[in-house]
């Protein structure tokens, strides 16, 4: 991680003072939050550097980039509508049912599509 210091922008500055409630204590909490993700970002990329994008290979069909891996295993995206929709299915097949939240998700999938 290096040394530099966390400065937020004038601008980033502007919005926590406008969502905030005028507490300066809340204020602060919002920039405490900010100044550990930043800082926490940039441990991790050093530590991608690190690691690398070399592949280890542990058998004869997988390879492993171990440096991407951690990058995605510490900061998930949320998987897609169509990703979601996927998944139910699989469980479904698995399963034989669907609950009345993976039936909403196909919902919401399928009136995504064009008809």
């Amino acid at each position: 991680m290096t040394n530099q210091q966390l400065i937020p922008t004038e601008e980033l500055l502007n919005q926590w003072c406008y969502a905030a409630t005028g507490d300066w204590r809340e204020i602060a909490a919002i920039a405490a939050r900010w100044g550990y993700k930043q800082g926490a970002d940039e441990e991790l990329e050093a530590c991608v550097e690190w690691l690398g994008d070399a592949p280890v290979v542990y058998n004869d069909n997988n390879d492993l980039h171990p440096g991407s891996y951690l990058r995605d295993a510490r900061r998930s995206k949320p998987l897609s509508l169509k990703e979601q929709a996927i998944a139910v299915i699989e469980n479904a097949a698995i399963c034989d049912h669907l609950s009345p939240q993976h039936e909403a998700i196909l919902r919401r999938a399928l009136e995504q599509l064009d008809d």
